[in-house]
């Protein structure tokens, strides 16, 4: 493939749950059957080139992946220098937490400080080049900052509904970056029903979580920075929190992936999910040994990317947990806040409320012998406390 020429892009959609295929270059949402579409590519095919020695060479952003990536035209390939963010030992966190080796996945050093940023510059590049006009997409706070940079930096007009009790400072940045903002009384499923109507009535795109083919793509290119960071290897165990999941999702696409291309073998990583006590819905399936998440009620808590109390892939969630041998803890937010704060003592990073949860949850998942002293873990750092600065725990 020359430099010049244009990306293969994805042989098709399938859906999730049934397995049909669909045509890829249309703009869709959902399946018929109501479930989250994935892209697929002809592994096989490109194989020969896309290789670890060949990517090494690339540009540091996550586009150094754009064969495994949905976007045929280079000029559609949004981009504000996201991804390839730092892997970050941290020996004395390790040392407080009894465990071998602690790796901390840092992406509040993205564009607009979180990992929100990966999901919707793949999920705005692809709208832009399949001719989508608007875009709008329900929001805890960072998914709307991020739609509304790779909006503004794609020349597209973005609406977002939000919780009124979002964070200020990312209030303020999704309007300087010129998105239509709009506060609901609620929570972010009450917010999707706002976007929903205005999908029907005004011809937006929407742009939310797993409802359109597309974030969990861009989400996917952390499971390929982990191999390429760890000197070609995957960890014992990934620590995630998960509201949406569309990471989690992504990753363990990204893993299946990269075994048919030849990078690795059947081995992966044990897989965790970590949510707020006040909002569990994966924990709570997780322990009943269901397939999917009932809906959570009165769900609270100052980490807002943990406060979804419905993920429209739980079943993905869930099924990669269990494939992996891994789990699902909750904490509460006094504990993620401390943990926050060690972290930061520890490390130099200013954590994110949900990725001071994922350090609270090693000691449970130790406890619980799903992790030992001798693994090697890597915790997701979501974002940036930055932007959490004047919330407080709500238990």
């Amino acid at each position: 493939m020359t430099d010049d020429a244009r990306l293969p892009g994805a042989t098709h959609l399938e859906c999730t749950a049934t397995g049909e295929r669909h045509e890829s270059e249309q703009l869709i949402g959902l399946s018929p059957a109501g479930k989250p579409l994935f892209a697929r590519y002809d592994l096989s095919a490109i194989a020969k080139w896309f290789t670890p020695d060949r990517v090494a060479t690339r540009r540091a952003d996550l586009w150094r992946y754009e064969e495994v990536l949905p976007v045929r035209d280079r000029g559609c390939q949004v981009s504000l220098g996201e991804g390839w963010t730092p892997l970050t030992d941290a020996p004395r966190t390790a040392d407080r937490l009894g465990i071998r080796r602690v790796l901390i996945k840092n992406e509040s050093l993205n564009p607009t400080g979180s990992f929100k940023d990966r999901g919707l510059c793949l999920a705005v590049s692809r709208a832009l080049e399949l001719g989508a006009k608007e875009l709008a997409l329900p929001s805890a706070g960072n998914a709307g900052s991020a739609a509304a940079a790779y909006g503004a930096a794609a020349g597209l007009p973005v609406h977002v509904v939000v919780p009124k009790d979002t964070p200020e400072p990312i209030l303020q940045e999704m309007m300087a970056l010129g998105a239509d903002v709009q506060l609901l009384d609620g929570l972010i499923t009450d917010c999707g029903r706002v976007v929903k109507q205005g999908v029907a009535e005004k011809g937006w795109w929407d742009l939310s979580t797993l409802k359109e083919p597309y974030r969990v793509e861009g989400k996917k290119t952390m499971g390929y920075e982990l191999f390429e960071q760890l000197g070609r290897r995957l960890p014992d165990a990934i620590i995630y929190p998960t509201g949406g999941g569309t990471g989690l999702i992504g990753m363990w696409k990204a893993f299946d992936e990269m075994e048919e291309l030849g990078w690795i073998g059947s081995e992966r990583p044990k897989m965790f999910t970590v949510q707020a006590a006040g909002c569990a819905p994966m924990v709570k399936a997780w322990e009943e040994g269901k397939e999917s998440a009932e809906m959570w009620e009165g769900a609270a808590t100052y980490a807002s990317g943990l406060r979804v109390p419905a993920a429209v892939g739980d079943f993905l969630i869930l099924r990669a947990l269990r494939e992996s041998n891994g789990g699902a803890v909750a904490v509460p937010d006094h504990v993620m806040k401390a943990w926050v704060e060690h972290l930061g003592a520890d490390t130099g990073i200013f954590a994110a409320p949900e990725g001071g949860a994922t350090v609270a949850a090693v000691p449970q998942l130790m406890h619980r012998g799903l992790l030992s002293e001798d693994d090697e873990v890597v915790l997701f750092n979501t974002g940036s406390g930055l932007k959490y600065v004047g919330n407080t725990p709500v238990d």
